[in-house]
């Protein structure tokens, strides 16, 4: 095998790295895809508003519900009620520590946030990293309050380990209370000495409002600070730690994107560039069929029950609004074609058993189709067929993934929305360590997605028109 030396990487990786260090929370992430389809020509509505006085033939939209969800998409220039919408679906979340509403605590002259764990984290590679916190602050505006995004960037936070000299059997059963052993270190109360003291959290009663004494004083100022406000106009927030350690291209030949949040900001991140793509296009205007549409879920972790989860009505309420007559809706939906995109399982070298032997995925190896008999995946023949259609007028290849019949399948937000009667089919890209806090993928999967969504946005009516499956 000849070793070559390392270069650059891909130009689709790179801006993957970019979108990856920019987003350290679904809303980080949202607002970063915002910002690439606005430079596209993507124009804000808002879900209150009658969109039918706004939207028109050949427009392109968006919206976002809560900060943490984000539906985007375009209309050909023949549009009309009835038509069709060529979906990628997504999710911006990921396994994290979020700070809890309370988090205040001191302990042996340190000073300590309480975190909740989020999702089904690989809880002890957050152990011995840099961390700091990222999120969402509600704040005094000149107009009320405004939600506001905020990213410390630099680190702050720890959970440190115990040293080996006093556990002794650390390395042969490696297990520790997540409640308890678990809190990250902020700092020490002797910084604080020459501050003027915290009010006790028993001083009196408070506003309902204030949380000054819910939160470290010093972690309060600190946010402050970023935000350009006084302590005290911060009236909430929903903060998450997150690894300081930047997303980078590793392997020899750049072939690897080590980073956390791949799962599934990778997904995302494809989706939003194909659709910009898309529409900017030389031919979008003659574009005829389908609306093409990409929506990025949150809270996919947790099982995706929340007002922006994909078991929301988020969709069939963008669906029905272009098409509001049973009829029209209906139509829609028998018309349009669903890919929910998710990250996938590379086979380990060092754990090969853990794969089907004829179902391996490999990184850099292409699309990866997953499916599963129970319907923990969408996928069917039909719409697996039509992804392998898609992938090969890109000129690309597709790896196929099925779980063992002696392990749990995971699933994604391809079955819940394929409960409306569309067409679904779960795609992913071969990464490893999973919900780790440094995760693996292939630096050229990037483009490998990239090129599917395309596909779908731009060749899925012509396919369409020549499958006969009813």
């Amino acid at each position: 095998m000849q070793l070559m030396s390392s270069s650059q990487g891909p130009e689709a990786a790179q801006r993957l790295l970019r979108f990856l260090n920019q987003s350290p929370t679904p809303f980080h992430a949202v607002h970063n895809a915002i910002v690439q389809l606005e430079k596209a020509g993507f124009q804000k509505i808002l879900e209150q508003d009658a969109w039918e006085e706004t939207i028109e033939p050949g427009g392109k939209y968006y919206f976002t519900r809560n900060q943490a969800a984000l539906v985007a998409f375009a209309l050909p220039q023949k549009w009309k009620q009835g038509a069709g919408v060529s979906i990628v679906a997504t999710h911006v979340d990921s396994p994290n520590l979020k700070v809890r509403p309370v988090s205040k605590r001191t302990k042996e002259g340190y000073l300590q946030v309480a975190v909740e764990t989020y999702g089904g984290g690989i809880w002890h590679s957050w152990l011995d990293r840099d961390l700091s916190v990222a999120g969402r602050v509600v704040t005094t505006h000149a107009d009320g309050f405004k939600s506001k995004l905020v990213k410390i960037d630099r680190p702050l936070l720890r959970i440190p380990t115990l040293a080996i000299h006093l556990d002794r059997n650390v390395n042969d059963t490696f297990k520790f209370n997540q409640e308890t052993e678990f809190v990250p270190i902020l700092g020490q109360v002797a910084s604080q000495l020459n501050e003027p003291a915290p009010t006790p959290m028993d001083s009196g009663p408070q506003k309902a409002s204030s949380i000054q004494n819910n939160h470290h004083s010093a972690l309060l100022s600190l946010l402050a600070g970023e935000l350009s406000v006084a302590p005290e106009e911060i009236h909430d927030f929903e903060l998450s730690l997150y690894d300081t350690q930047p997303s980078v291209l590793g392997g020899l030949n750049s072939e690897f994107v080590f980073s956390p949040r791949l799962d599934n900001q990778f997904s995302t991140f494809c989706s939003v560039e194909a659709l910009a793509q898309s529409v900017q296009a030389p031919d979008f205007n003659t574009l005829e069929g389908n609306v093409i549409c990409l929506c990025a879920f949150n809270h996919e972790e947790i099982g995706s029950v929340s007002t922006s989860g994909a078991d929301s009505n988020l969709l069939p309420s963008l669906i029905n609004r272009l098409s509001p007559t049973p009829g029209t809706f209906a139509q829609s939906v028998s018309k349009s074609f669903l890919i929910s995109a998710d990250m996938g399982h590379a086979v380990h070298p060092n754990y090969t058993s853990k794969h089907e032997d004829n179902h391996k995925p490999r990184m850099n190896g292409g699309v990866v189709i997953k499916t599963n008999a129970k319907q923990r995946y969408a996928t069917d023949a039909v719409t697996s067929f039509m992804v392998k259609q898609l992938v090969e007028r890109k000129g690309g290849q597709v790896q196929e993934y099925e779980v063992r019949n002696d392990m749990a399948c995971g699933s994604t937000v391809g079955p819940m929305l394929s409960k409306m009667g569309i067409k679904t089919c779960d795609v992913g890209f071969a990464q490893l360590s999973m919900h780790s806090i440094r995760e693996t993928a292939g630096s050229h999967d990037v483009q490998h997605g990239i090129d599917l969504f395309r596909s779908l946005f731009e060749n899925y009516a012509e396919l369409e028109r020549n499958l006969v499956v009813d």
